[in-house]
């Protein structure tokens, strides 16, 4: 899987793996204490930068070809399909039902039939935010602080510093200046 070569995704190896990512998400998704939650994500990936935070459902295939940075957040309903490695930068932002897919089924109907498939890896920048419903395909790269608009489909790899979106995602503008609206984090604190 991890040359970009096809393999069977049927093998009896990857459904096993595929099962115990299962029991691991179930039990991240039921639980509601945030230490908990912390550290089941942490034995899910690979490898995660500090302060990880999942809403349920939050689906892998085997989890451990994920690589997430500090302050990883993904809203409701977030599947990572991890074929081949998906990367993740620092403060990346998942709106709901984000979902990247790193495998695809081979084309041809025989080959498909006996389980063929094909993973090829996803990195996402530090600092992105997905907006809800967006979709990542295999091989994709998208770059530093950028934003993916709502219900995007990813097909080809997005530059850094703009802002994307459709189906396919294309880029609509950069991300400049005039986007700051001088939001320093202290104007609606809670107090508690």
């Amino acid at each position: 899987m991890a040359t970009g070569q096809p393999y069977n995704d049927l093998d009896v190896e990857l459904v096993a793996l595929r099962d115990a990512a299962t029991v691991k998400t179930n039990a991240l998704n039921a639980t509601d204490d945030v230490d908990e939650k912390a550290r089941l994500f942490q034995a899910l990936v690979g490898k995660t930068g500090p302060r990880p935070f999942v809403n349920p459902s939050f689906r892998v295939e085997f989890g451990r070809n994920i690589q997430v940075g500090a302050d990883f957040y993904a809203n409701y309903d977030c599947t990572l399909l991890d074929g081949a490695p998906i990367t993740i930068g620092d403060h990346v932002l998942f709106g709901p039902k984000v979902g990247l897919y790193t495998s695809n089924h081979l084309f041809d109907a025989t080959e498909r039939e006996l389980g063929g498939c094909i993973a090829k890896p996803i990195t996402i920048g530090s600092r992105c935010w997905l907006a809800a419903s967006v979709t990542v395909l295999p091989g994709v790269t998208i770059g530093d602080n950028t934003i993916i608009g709502a219900g995007s489909v990813v097909t080809h790899d997005i530059a850094a510093n703009v802002i994307a979106a459709g189906n396919p995602c294309q880029v609509i503008r950069p991300i400049t200046a005039a986007d700051q609206t001088g939001f320093d984090g202290q104007q609606f604190k809670l107090n508690h």
